[in-house]
């Protein structure tokens, strides 16, 4: 049968749909960049629960819409919210037991900090160097590596919550092989560097550890490109006022759906354009030129990003 209240959930996540035939809607596809809405769903739900999905130029698909928002990386409330008007099936959701899941650093972690006369610790620091990253940086983040085990070859960048406690970890390959990260498999629903953040001051929102690491200013990385539910949250409880928006090029929709939710909400969004390169790459001294002389976004602004995906 029809769902209505599926639709318009999935219209506050992908905007207006079109009715196409029969009971799909088509919208605008997040996974690819086209003039016309080319991602179809099915709104009438099956008693089993499913609402199939499909998008015409990317051939990516599923039965569910669980797995659609599982795709497009959304944070636990969409979840929650999907459950209650789809209830005949289990979507997954975060459960508390995930977020207390435990979050050891890896028994091969060795600290940076402390020098070593061997290639492998001369092998990551110079990839730390190569990306701008000091000794200082090295030990207000904690900053170490592996030379063996699972996370053999990495850098990896420890996350502590307000209480210094581990709460998440990245890690990235400091060599040109085997693959470039491995990370915890727990939950993200955290707040990444919540140590570091004053939150009485203007908060800027970025991607990746070291995205945030050039940053330096009161910063949180996302360690991804969407918003999760525990740092939305925060924000709004700690009556934050500013917040700059600094994801990379190709989360141009996820940046302006940030913002939209924050303008929402009455805080002051400020949409960092980067045309190019990310801030780990522009290093502290353009990016953060880039963020003070960024205004403050307009809904009518807001729009004409909008206008801009639709046409580009």
């Amino acid at each position: 049968m029809k769902n209505p209240k599926l639709l318009q959930l999935l219209e506050t996540v992908l905007g207006k749909g079109k009715v196409t035939s029969g009971d799909n809607i088509a919208f605008f596809s997040p996974f690819t960049s086209h003039y016309k809405p080319k991602l179809e769903i099915d709104v009438r739900t099956t008693a089993d629960g499913n609402n199939p999905w499909h998008c015409w130029i990317s051939n990516k698909g599923g039965k569910s819409i669980h797995t659609l928002f599982k795709a497009l990386n959304l944070p636990k409330a969409k979840f929650d919210e999907l459950s209650r008007i789809v209830k005949s099936t289990k979507y997954r959701v975060y459960t508390e037991e995930e977020k207390l899941k435990t979050v050891t650093l890896p028994e091969e972690y060795q600290p940076m900090w402390i020098p070593k006369e061997n290639l492998e610790y001369r092998t990551a620091m110079h990839y730390l160097k190569g990306r701008g990253i000091t000794i200082f940086d090295i030990i207000r983040y904690r900053i170490g590596y592996a030379s063996d085990g699972d996370y053999n070859g990495k850098i990896i960048i420890p996350s502590y919550d307000k209480d210094g406690l581990l709460n998440y970890f990245v890690s990235r390959a400091y060599r040109d092989r085997g693959s470039k990260h491995k990370n915890p498999n727990v939950s993200k629903d955290i707040i990444g560097f919540e140590m570091l953040v004053n939150w009485n001051e203007p908060l800027v929102l970025c991607e990746g550890a070291f995205d945030a690491m050039a940053i330096k200013r009161n910063v949180i990385p996302l360690f991804g490109k969407a918003i999760q539910g525990a740092l939305q949250k925060k924000i709004i409880q700690e009556h934050v006022e500013d917040v700059y928006i600094c994801l990379d090029r190709d989360a141009l929709k996820n940046a302006l759906d940030i913002s939209e939710q924050f303008m929402n909400d009455g805080l002051n969004v400020y949409f960092v354009e980067l045309a190019k390169d990310d801030p780990s790459k522009l290093g502290f001294d353009k990016i953060m030129k880039l963020i003070d002389e960024t205004p403050k976004m307009t809904f009518a602004s807001l729009m004409k990003y909008r206008l801009g995906m639709i046409w580009n």
